[in-house]
This record gives structure tokens, sequence and C-alpha cells, in this order.
């Protein structure tokens, strides 16, 4: 492959581009808002289709799959429209922040359908609301390359963006059946799930119009050099091996976490009996999640990115030995053991975020082409896929092991719901963990490839 001239992006002065403390901050805040959407469909939306709207699990399961194909899909389309024209990140944001709010508020209405109708009803709406998430949240994550030139400053903007997505996280978990019981007397009335989604879409609307107009320009010139074909950009994403085991790793945890995740309510409300449960636990994972960002950034500085990774590896795997040893019954024990997995997933989080926008780098000294837009499209295309086929598996499963929706489960069901968690989440662990060992971004190595890159007018 001829070898192209690069895009000039990186810093005049890089002392100087180092962003202040506040733009940390208001930056960060657009994890808060994405979060806000997006916890609330990776934590209720499944639940919402299946205990509120009575569709039948399997076919649940598969209007997920299908909506998640499809945020995948315009995830890859969004990167392809911001790395062919060269807009500025901002733009995106200002112009979808209101119709994404719009629907993600009709994602949680339920409406006078039933049969067929209502099936094709709630996807249609779902690729609505996945469309204008991508439109918001592909340009919102490839700023972050734009955002510091400096490894060090990518890390933490990732640990604080995690910090605001988990707080949002938490909120969603323990907020969204608090809003519920205040305004309709359950936990799981539609009422109560688009009163909570309106207050959501509200401050998220707020939140992204905020970093849109506020957030500092990018620390790189945004005017492109040369720009390449999204064909030789696809070709360089293809060899960009530093990107491709990152992704491997990211979706095989990604796997084992969503699977995990989505199956707490379940596991709350039919195998321990404790409908409030769940939500309370997914709370206190939220909230674990959010106290091991810090120890996870300290880690990083001793044993670099991809140690964390592997040693968060360990942990999970230990857990999930523990799991499957206690009694399925035993709810403190089995508490104790999901909130400390989510410590160790915010450690997955930590390392994809900070270590993706290094891969861009990583690429560009490979080839000389700078693909970044594209590269963060791709990326969310990757993961998309990896929580679709979590979402089917899981709907597929619980149609295969006789789940039925508010009734008494039989014993198979019960041990069903367990040793799924068990078994598909360290298999996902386990292989993401030897991706990561492929992975050729060693402590330092992204330092040196910086150094050596063009700097930009």
């Amino acid at each position: 492959m001829r070898r192209a001239r690069s895009q000039s992006v990186l810093p005049q002065s890089r002392a100087s581009a180092r962003p202040g403390a506040g733009q940390f901050a208001l930056f960060g805040a657009g994890d808060f808002a994405c979060n806000l959407y997006w916890q609330s469909v990776s934590f209720f939306l499944l639940f919402f289709y299946t205990d509120v709207l009575a569709v039948p699990p399997a076919l649940a399961g598969t209007i997920y799959m299908i909506g998640a194909l499809w945020d995948g899909v315009a995830d890859l389309l969004v990167g392809i429209l911001a790395q062919r024209s060269g807009a500025r990140y901002r733009r995106f944001l200002a112009f979808g922040a209101l119709p994404l709010g719009l629907a993600f508020i009709l994602l949680f209405f339920a409406p006078p359908l039933s049969g067929a109708a209502l099936a094709l009803g709630v996807l249609l709406v779902q690729m609505v609301f996945r469309s204008f998430y991508a439109l918001v949240n592909v340009p919102y994550v490839a700023w972050s390359a734009r955002f510091s030139p400096d490894s060090g400053d990518r890390t933490m903007l990732a640990g604080l963006r995690m910090l605001f997505g988990t707080a949002a996280a938490l909120i969603v978990a323990t907020g969204t059946p608090w809003i519920a019981v205040r305004l309709t007397g359950s936990a799981t009335s539609a009422d109560g799930f688009l009163a909570a989604a309106v207050l959501y879409a509200l401050v998220g609307v707020l939140l992204l119009l905020a970093v849109a107009y506020g957030a500092r320009a990018a620390t790189v010139v945004e005017n492109v050099v040369e720009s390449a074909s999204i064909t030789a950009c696809l070709y360089v994403l293809a060899r960009n091996r530093a990107f491709l085991t990152l992704n491997a790793a990211a979706m095989a945890s990604g796997i084992a976490a969503a699977l995990l995740t989505q199956s707490v309510l379940y596991y709350f409300r039919y195998v321990l009996n404790d409908t409030a449960g769940g939500a309370h636990a997914l709370g206190l994972m939220s909230v674990a999640g959010a106290g091991a960002v810090p120890l996870w950034l300290l880690a990083s500085r001793w044993i670099g990115l991809r140690g964390v990774w592997l040693i968060a590896v360990a942990i999970g795997l230990a857990c999930l030995g523990l799991f499957g040893a206690i009694d399925s019954r035993h709810a403190t024990a089995a508490l104790l053991l999901l909130i400390v997995l989510q410590g160790a997933f915010s450690g997955f989080h930590l390392v994809f975020w900070a270590m993706l926008p290094n891969t861009v780098e990583y690429g560009q000294a490979q080839h000389g082409v700078r693909v970044e837009a594209l590269a963060f499209g791709a990326a969310a295309l990757l993961q998309k896929i990896g929580l679709a086929v979590a979402a089917g598996l899981l709907g597929l499963f619980y149609g295969h092991i006789g789940y039925v929706a508010g009734a008494v489960q039989s014993g198979a069901t019960i041990a069903g719901i367990r040793w799924l968690m068990l078994y598909a989440c360290s298999g996902g662990l386990a292989l993401s963990a030897l991706a990561m060992v492929l992975n050729p971004l060693r402590r330092d190595t992204h330092a040196a490839i910086v150094a050596d890159l063009p700097i930009g007018d």
C-alpha cells in the first residue's frame, strides 16, 4: 500500500495543549448524559419488554439483538460520515442532543399494541433511538483522541468519564424503580418507566448541549491536510494489530459483562425471590465500579494498561469460581461477589477507553494515515455486535430453560439462570485475556510513537 501523507493533527506545542481541570470535568460530564441513556437500555429495556410489555423472552431477546446490531451499523455509518467530512465533532452533539432525548422517551412508552404490531413498533422505536445515539456518541468518544495527545491525560479522562458514567448508572439503577414506586406504587409499571425516561432525557439533552457549546476546541488542528479514502482507512484498521486485539478483548469481556448484568434482575427476582434486591444490587455494583476507578488509575501507573486488564481478568475469574461454589440462595455472598465483579469490569472499561485513542496513533505510525472517527465508529460496531450476541443468547437461553415472566420458575430454570452467569462469563473473560496478551501497546510504546509523529501547523 502506498504510504499516504499523514493528516497533521498534533498540536504545535504539546505543553500548551494540556487541558485544564474544568475542561476535564465538562468533557467527562458528556459520559453522564450518554450513560443515562445507555445504562437504562442495558439494565431495564429487556426487562421492560418481557415483564411490562409481556413480550415473550425469545422474541424480546431477538428484538434487542436486532436493535443492537443496527446500533453497530449506525455507529460505523456515523464514523464514516465524520471521517469523510472532517466535520467538527461538536456539531454532531449540538444537532443530535434533542432528537436523541425524544427518541429515548419513546423507547419506554408502552404503545396500545399487541402481538406482531407491538413487536414491530418497539423494534422501530429502538432503531430510531440507537440511530440518534450513534450520531451523538461516536463523535463524542472520537473527540477524546483530540482532547490531548498525552496517554496519561487520556487515561485520566477515561477514568473521569467512567466516574460520570458510573454515577449515571447508579442513578438509573436505583432511581428508576424509586421514581416508579413514588408515582405509581409499583416498581414495574409502564408509567413509572416512562416518567424516569422523561427525567433522564431532560438532563441528558442539557448536558450534551453544554458539552457541544462549552467544551474546549480540539487540541489538534481540525482542518484535514489530506484525507485518505474510506477504503484506505478500512485497510489501515484491518492491519492495526493494536486496534484489533483491543477490540477483540473488549468484545469478549463485554459479552461476559452483559450476560451477567442483564441476569441480575432475573437472578434476584426468581432465584432469590427478592424483586427489589435486583435494582439495589445494580446500584451497589455501580458504586463498586466507581470506587474501583481510582484504584485502577493508580495501578495503571505501576503496571500499565495491559497489566490492569490481566489483573482484572484474574479477579473476575476468581469471583466467578466462588459464585459457582456457594449456595445458589446465599444472597449476601452472591451480592458481594457481584460487587467485586463489577469492580473488575470497571478495569476493562478504563483500559479500553484509555487505549482506544492510542491505537489511532499506532496505526498512523505504521501506515501514515490517521484513522480517527472511523476507528471509533468501527470499535462501537464491534461492541454492539458483542452486546447483540449477549442479548440474543440470553433471550434464546431463557426460552430454552423454560423461563416464564412473572411465574414461579422451575428448578431447571433457576439452575439455568445461575449457570449461564457462571460459565458464559468465565469463558468471555478468559478469551479477553488471550486477546490482550497479543496487544502490542506495552508501557511507554505510545509515548515513543507520538514523539516521532509529525507536528501539525
